[in-house]
């Protein structure tokens, strides 16, 4: 009996891969959805599904640039996708700024409630990081590891600002190319007047250090387990 259960564990290590896994706990969070609203009659978390495919956005980015190496020596070609995925990287932490419904949301049972937004969050979480890994691995072999160390922490960075832009602001992704003169006006103003935007700055900064923080961690377990 020992042998077989040592076999099927061998097995199951060996057939699901990090897709294999975002692919279910991506599931997971669909079936818990689904489930709620079902079960309430309303639509109330659907936001969580479109959030989610926005999440996704620089993650099938970095994958396609990834399994084209060559792109990287044809800078007219590299520039706007990089600039591409970066306008889209910050849907991918966003989600966790999602938690402040669940104070406004009622009918529902708030254990469910707190399973269903963390589990979107953990998905936009680990996404988000695969898609960083990414980019990084694609930058250190192209450009080095100080051009990709420098990269990630603007990123960062950038992310950060992006999520305070898209929660407090209520800008999108989409707004840098169909509402590009008041986007523009709102960082203008955070950029040049810091101490009256001080909020979106410590807001900006702690995130920033929070997503580092995540992504490193995660990082370095992974090759933990690895040597492991």
């Amino acid at each position: 009996m020992k042998k077989i259960f040592e076999k099927i564990g061998k097995r199951f290590h060996r057939t699901y891969t990090i897709k294999q896994w975002l692919f279910i706990s991506v599931l997971f969070s669909l079936n818990l959805l689904l489930t709620r609203m079902i079960m309430s009659g309303r639509l109330s978390y659907g936001f969580l599904a479109w959030n989610l495919v926005l999440a996704f956005v620089p993650y099938f980015i970095s994958d396609w640039l990834s399994r084209r190496p060559h792109i990287l020596k044809q800078k007219w070609k590299l520039l706007p996708i990089v600039f591409l995925w970066l306008l889209f990287m910050p849907n991918s932490f966003y989600i966790l700024t999602d938690l402040f419904h669940l104070e406004t949301i009622s009918n529902g049972h708030p254990w469910f409630d707190l399973t269903l937004t963390l589990s979107f969050a953990w998905n936009g979480i680990l996404v988000g990081v695969l898609s960083i890994r990414q980019m990084e691995t694609i930058l250190k072999k192209g450009k080095g590891k100080f051009v990709s160390d420098i990269v990630i922490a603007a990123v960062m960075w950038l992310n950060a600002f992006g999520v305070y832009i898209g929660r407090f602001l209520r800008f999108s992704s989409w707004d840098v190319f169909i509402n590009p003169f008041s986007l523009l006006k709102e960082i203008d103003n955070i950029v040049f007047s810091p101490y009256e935007y001080r909020y979106a700055w410590m807001m900006s900064f702690c995130f920033a250090c929070f997503m580092i923080i995540i992504y490193y961690s995660i990082k370095k377990l992974s090759e933990e387990f690895k040597n492991g």
